[in-house]
């Protein structure tokens, strides 16, 4: 009886890999209000939901707000570290190109976007203005902070 398997023990590489689903759930957050930078209410009072493209915007927006590793409630891939750049002596370019790469990887980890485009970030004096646009599953998202 000839068996072609020397090692029978050992699977395939199929009977280790689980199946994974690779589709997304439909992404839901709470919705904000930019302007006033807070919640925004239904007529009954209850925290509006918002999803998709609109939800990645808020979840967006509060990542680029939030320092990471400052806050224990968050996961350390959360947040920026756009803080670490005040007070260096870096040229104008650098201390820009750094504050885009801080950007672009507290945005990656989001599986929901996929990929950061600079349209300009500029340091005008402690103040950083950023305008990227954001491409998500649902289509691209712009954000001008």
């Amino acid at each position: 009886m000839a068996d072609n398997n020397f090692f029978p023990f050992i699977g395939t590489e199929s009977d280790y890999i689980p199946e994974t689903n690779n589709e997304l759930p439909l992404y839901r957050e709470f919705a904000w209000d930019f302007a006033k930078d807070d919640f925004i209410k239904d007529n009954s009072g209850d925290f509006k939901i918002v999803e998709g493209k609109e939800a990645l915007q808020v979840w967006i927006y509060h990542a680029l707000h939030t320092n990471r590793y400052e806050h224990e409630i968050f996961s350390w891939d959360y947040g920026t570290e756009l803080i670490t750049l005040v007070g260096q002596r870096f040229t104008k370019g650098l201390t820009e190109s750094e504050a885009f790469r801080y950007i672009k990887e507290a945005l990656l980890v989001n599986e929901y976007l996929l990929s950061v485009k600079k349209n300009s970030i500029v340091f005008d004096g402690d103040v950083l203005h950023i305008d990227i646009t954001v491409k998500t599953v649902y289509g691209e998202v712009r954000l001008v902070v």
